[in-house]
């Protein structure tokens, strides 16, 4: 199928727009997924400033690059969360003001409604993100959690993001929500949670990575079959997974990216135990046909190889082509 193959730049934006423009295309990406921090898109310029945009698709044609989606992971993480410290660490100053969290989280949902919009003015129709959540503190369920505090939290997250939707749909513009742990959608049965608490209204889907699924032993191949109406955008990152030994185990310890002792790590795509062709028989069985954006993650190796190694692989993957026949139609009569 003839999908574009994207780098998301969030694991770059410590580089200057344009280097990471100039890394993409030399390397044979034929777009970016653009993260909305550094200085690679910035909302409230994009909105304020009538050249911004133009400025930065004129450096993306520089590059022979296009762009199908942005991502606002950062301040969407903001919207339903208990704001704390490590927020301040990835919030923009005006987002984080005076740090009271309710004013946080207003902040972070007004600049994701303006995300929408800045989307529609690049000319793309997809942000992919995060919601936060209010519950996920809760998730092992010690001390007792009562299904009153979780009902409230799917409402708190229906109440906050409807109105930010009610955006998206006047743009046209849809968001692509990451199922994520940490998120108010983190694996298969609360993401159908999810969807149920804003009545499946269209504006809201899915952005599909399976590297979160691997870890959590769920399967990748059947969440994109039984979500296929809801898959707008595809990220490819990799996960390794070295339990087994009696002691790393899926919590991973509070131990950093690639200390061995970790349960698990993410890894350079291609590197893991993701599935990939069968999550690529799938997308082509579902008829998925947007951008394919390769999210490179691995604290054990130099993302100056990875990502142009990744983009080989996934690339061979994505020139598989439905059959115009069945292998068999030669028997048949």
């Amino acid at each position: 199928m003839a999908r574009p193959i994207t780098l998301f730049t969030g694991q770059w934006a410590d580089l200057p727009f344009e280097e990471v423009c100039r890394l993409a295309s030399g390397w044979g990406y034929e777009g970016l997924e653009i993260a909305c921090w550094g200085d690679h898109f910035e909302v409230d310029k994009a909105l304020a400033d009538d050249g911004y945009i133009p400025r930065k698709l004129e450096t993306l044609a520089k590059h022979d690059l296009k762009v199908w989606a942005i991502s606002n992971h950062l301040v969407g993480q903001a919207v339903c969360d208990n704001p704390d410290e490590r927020h301040r660490a990835i919030l923009p100053e005006r987002i984080w003001g005076d740090g009271e969290p309710e004013g946080v989280r207003q902040r972070a949902a007004a600049e994701i409604k303006d995300t929408a919009r800045a989307a529609a003015r690049l000319g793309v129709d997809t942000v992919v993100g995060f919601t936060g959540s209010s519950i996920w503190h809760t998730v092992a369920m010690f001390p007792p959690t009562p299904d009153s505090m979780v009902e409230r939290g799917y409402a708190d997250f229906a109440e906050r993001w409807n109105p930010i939707l009610d955006v998206f749909d006047e743009v046209g513009v849809r968001f692509a929500h990451e199922v994520h742990p940490s998120e108010i959608a983190y694996d298969y049965y609360t993401t159908a949670r999810t969807l149920e608490a804003i009545g499946h209204r269209p504006a809201f889907g899915l952005n599909f990575d399976p590297s979160h699924f691997v870890w959590q032993d769920l399967d990748p191949v059947g969440f994109l079959f039984d979500f296929r109406d809801r898959v707008y955008h595809v990220d490819c990152k990799d996960t390794k997974v070295r339990t087994g030994d009696g002691r790393r185990g899926r919590l991973s310890s509070h131990l950093p990216w690639a200390d061995l002792r970790r349960g698990w790590d993410f890894i350079s795509t291609g590197r893991g135990d993701v599935p990939w062709e069968d999550c690529f028989r799938a997308l082509n069985a579902i008829g998925y046909t947007g951008p394919i954006s390769i999210e490179w993650e691995d604290a054990a190796m130099d993302r100056l190889q990875g990502a142009p190694e990744a983009l080989e692989f996934i690339r061979a993957l994505n020139k598989m082509e439905p059959p115009s026949a069945a292998f068999d139609a030669a028997f048949s009569s």
